[in-house]
């Protein structure tokens, strides 16, 4: 595997900042920018034509990772040759939340299966059902096969999102896939939270797939304001991402964390990132950022366990993460850094939402305010 990374500013434009100057024959190019960067054609035709030969996948973001740096408004690109590994691209529209399950399910049916090894997935970030996706990716797929990727982001505004497609365009409403085939490349993953929970557990008594009517028979928003008090409740549906729910659908379950992407006054609900189902319970959680950091580490110390030294890493973090985290940001980065080594190349992108399993052998999740690592190496 051989790896190049470039990072594009609008002051600075493309420069080189890790491997060949021209990697001519990388067979796949990983391309996270900020929202208005990625809509610029000018910026992703550059990328085509240095990397004529390549698959694109992509997405907008709410701040890009390249190596242990973070950025705003600025585009990261990392062009790879897998010298032993097949990939294929496959992408399917997502015209409406409600398609979710059905997309998912699509999407990995477009996949050959035979030496299929780990698909990749990356979603628009607002018109989706999260949790509904990743089962219906989950439902095509043998239970040998790993998923991980994310939901694009576009900062703290909740617009539009897009997913780089396999030509190095642009997109909204599209999932995209890579499929990683044979026996020469070595997958790990991990994710990690770092929240707290606080106040006491409640009842959803009222929902519909992700939207959130009522908790213990009372409106759903108005609960939430309440908790969240004047000062973050006039800055709904951003404030909300820092301070997410904690969501447990039976008792022995291990539980997921949601985050609002919506609020609807009229109708009294919030939306999320993946279901609510009636029937399960939720608690309001916040974060303090040592243990926000500790889970980045967390994260990092499961992918190991499967994939010790890897070559490359992808971060998906969340982008509550990067607003409590403020200017400690980049710790989270380190703290993986120092797991990983500092022969692994970096790079990734703050989402609205994060694939994959806690770790290695079990199932495939949506997760919200988590650190999702996945690494690669060939062998």
């Amino acid at each position: 595997m051989k790896i190049a990374q470039y990072k594009f500013t609008e002051t600075l434009g493309w420069s080189l900042i890790n491997g060949e100057e021209l990697l001519e024959n990388a067979n796949l190019v990983l391309v996270f920018g900020s929202t208005l960067n990625i809509k610029n054609n000018a910026n992703l035709s550059h990328l085509k034509n240095k990397f004529s030969k390549a698959i694109f996948i992509g997405s907008s973001t709410s701040g890009e990772i390249l190596s242990t740096n973070v950025y705003d408004d600025s585009i990261v690109a990392t062009a790879i040759l897998f010298e032993k590994t097949k990939i294929i691209y496959k992408s399917i529209e997502i015209l409406s939340p409600n398609d979710s399950f059905k997309a998912g399910e699509s999407l990995m049916n477009l996949l050959p299966k035979e030496e299929l090894k780990h698909v990749f997935v990356l979603s628009d970030g607002l018109n989706v059902n999260g949790s509904e996706l990743v089962k219906g990716l989950r439902a095509s797929l043998p239970e040998q096969i790993s998923v991980t990727g994310g939901l694009a982001g576009d900062g703290a505004n909740f617009k539009e999102t897009f997913i780089v497609t396999e030509n190095a365009n642009f997109k909204s409403k599209i999932v995209a896939a890579i499929g990683f085939y044979g026996n020469n490349i070595n997958i790990g993953y991990g994710s990690l939270g770092g929240w707290d929970s606080f106040g006491i557990e409640r009842l959803v008594t009222k929902s519909k797939n992700n939207v959130l009517f009522e908790l213990d028979g009372k409106p759903a928003l108005d609960l939430y304001k309440s908790f969240l008090g004047e000062e973050y409740a006039k800055d709904l549906p951003a404030s909300g991402l820092l301070f997410p729910l904690n969501l447990r659908v039976k008792q022995e379950d291990i539980p997921v964390v949601r985050t609002i992407l919506a609020i609807n006054n009229e109708a009294q609900s919030l939306t999320f990132a993946g279901d609510i189902p009636e029937g399960s319970y939720v608690r309001l959680m916040k974060a303090n950022a040592d243990r926000l950091i500790d889970g980045a580490v967390g994260a990092a110390n499961f992918t190991i366990q499967s994939n010790k030294n890897p070559e490359l890493a992808i971060l998906i973090s969340c982008v509550g993460r990067k607003l409590v985290l403020k200017q400690l940001i980049e710790e989270e980065i380190e703290g993986v850094r120092d797991v990983l080594g500092n022969n692994t190349i970096l790079c990734g992108f703050y989402s609205y939402g994060e694939i994959s399993p806690f770790l290695k052998n079990s199932i495939c999740e949506l997760h919200n305010q988590t650190m999702s690592i996945t690494t690669f190496k060939e062998m």
